[in-house]
């Protein structure tokens, strides 16, 4: 849950047009557009950033998720993005990592392009086991070193995944702006948050322009990749709404981040907590930090989607974390050899 954005609705900017099309890429405007605007916020394919695309069904289930995948060569830095949001938020990291190492993107249950038998059920449990099915279609019973980064929702579904130990080829932990005690405090305030967002769109361009001028995103072209599968077209009301519907999962909220801290530290793997600010710490991540526990980076201007608004910082970031932690396509490389980590018992 991303509880930074949105606080300004800027109503005054949104305004109808022309009726908008179905699919976000499925016709092409007859005629040139009428404002500069419209050309600004135009999406954008993933196509630009990622390789490829491609669904992973589930066995003895009826859930196909969506990933993207860059790279061919290296560990695997597996991306989980936050609630609201989806794989395509990684898109201009992706096209920065992918030369360095392999990058796939999901869209976790209930966001994206997903389906899954119960899109409403985004409890901590179930989505990290999503995260491992999908993991294990993808690469068998042997899957390469694998580098969880996860941003906001997906950082605690990332360190729950840790904590399960089902993953014994996890190398490294990446949490992105999402510390249990500034999370859990302002659950309190995310219904009035959600309710307060546009909650129409005319067109795509208009919702990328609200998702920037707005202030929870602050990178034109993350955002002209990232917002339109965040999306949906509402053929009764004629025009695009959001995909995942955050409100009717209050219930998982709390979950997400109570005990965060703890399993956060207790992860045997290599860990680095990348912030938007210095006040997000608790205590127990201060104690931690000061015992030296864990990498911490705060990240200079920017808002809470740190992947999306500075890429190429961030990009670096986790790069330089698989090279200082001397993690290889097989686990932790030893000089003159290559040996796979060993998951701590």
């Amino acid at each position: 849950m991303d509880s930074s954005s949105n606080l300004n609705p800027l109503r005054e900017v949104i305004s109808d047009e022309e009726p908008a099309p179905a699919s976000v890429f499925a016709t092409r405007p007859l005629r040139p557009p009428s404002t500069s605007s419209s050309e600004k916020y135009s999406p954008v394919e993933w196509t630009s950033y990622f390789d490829k695309e491609d669904d992973v069904s589930i066995p003895g289930s009826n859930d196909v998720f969506h990933v993207y995948m860059a790279g061919t060569k290296g560990p695997v830095v597996f991306c989980l993005h936050g609630g609201g949001f989806s794989g395509l938020s990684f898109s201009i990291v992706a096209s920065k990592i992918k030369e360095k190492a392999r990058v796939v993107a999901m869209d976790l249950r209930g966001h994206g392009k997903s389906v899954s038998e119960d899109e409403l059920d985004l409890s901590l449990e179930r989505m990290s086991n999503d995260v491992v099915a999908v993991i294990k279609e993808l690469y068998g019973d042997s899957p390469p070193a694998i580098v969880l980064v996860g941003h906001s929702m997906g950082g605690s579904v990332a360190v729950q995944v840790a904590a399960n130990k089902t993953l014994p080829s996890l190398a490294g932990l990446v949490v992105v702006d999402v510390v249990e005690g500034t999370a859990v405090a302002s659950l309190i305030h995310m219904q009035k948050i959600l309710s307060n967002r546009m909650q129409h769109f005319p067109s795509i361009q208009k919702a990328i322009e609200y998702s920037v001028r707005g202030g929870s995103l602050r990178n034109i072209d993350s955002a002209r990749v990232s917002i339109p599968t965040t999306l949906k077209y509402d053929d009764s009301k004629h025009c695009y709404t959001y995909r995942t519907r955050l409100e009717q999962t209050e219930q998982y909220w709390k979950g997400w981040y109570e005990g965060l801290s703890e399993k956060f530290l207790s992860s045997p793997v290599p860990k680095l907590l990348l912030l938007a600010g210095t006040d997000r710490l608790d205590r127990t991540l201060t104690i931690g930090q000061m015992q030296g526990k864990f990498q911490m980076i705060v990240v200079k201007h920017t808002g809470h989607a740190i992947q999306e608004d500075v890429p190429e910082e961030f990009a670096n970031l986790v790069v330089n974390f698989i090279s200082r932690n001397r993690i290889g396509p097989h686990g932790v490389e030893i000089p003159g050899t290559w040996k796979p980590s060993q998951p701590k018992t």
